[in-house]
């Protein structure tokens, strides 16, 4: 095949939609969705391909070479994230216990009836500090004032409702 005379006879359309399809598909890598940018841009490429090509056999390679070289680099982008250097920023290699402060919403109904002080100002949401542990809460309404003794009444997935405790 010679490159040079297929390059200058394809056309426009096929140039523009190849970089259609190549934005549409870098948008997709990097903006969550459904897929209809990572789709549509795969349209545009095939397209443009089918555009570029000057018979159905040649369109017919030129796709399977454009797929064979998105799957070779799609590997390489794969196995880059899952052990190079970016895996190190978009993988959690530490553990979260209980003892570094971290603590799951299943846990939270332990501090149920437990209590503890508030360490901002409960307007009505703020922070409180139960047994060591720093937790976010709310109140049902009511300031509470930083420094306060206050105590959960109840946890409901991740709200912790406190209420000021009275002497």
């Amino acid at each position: 095949m010679d490159w040079g005379a297929f390059i200058s006879n394809v056309s426009a359309v096929a140039i523009v939609l190849f970089t259609i399809g190549i934005i549409l598909v870098v948008i997709e890598m990097f903006i969550p969705g459904f897929g209809v940018a990572g789709i549509s841009g795969t349209v545009c490429l095939i397209l443009s391909v089918l555009f570029a090509a000057n018979s159905f056999f040649e369109g017919l390679i030129l796709m399977l070479g454009v797929f064979a070289i998105v799957g070779v680099l799609l590997g390489i982008v794969l196995n880059s994230l899952s052990r190079g250097r970016m895996s190190k920023t978009l993988v959690l290699t530490e553990e979260q216990k209980k003892e570094k402060g971290y603590i799951s919403s299943d846990d939270l109904n332990y501090f149920i009836d437990k209590e503890g002080m508030a360490i901002t100002d409960l307007r009505p949401s703020g922070s409180a500090d139960i047994e060591g542990v720093k937790l976010d809460v709310v109140t049902d309404g009511e300031y509470i004032l930083k420094g306060t003794k206050v105590k959960i009444l109840k946890v409901k997935g991740n709200k912790i409702l406190v209420r000021k405790v009275i002497n």
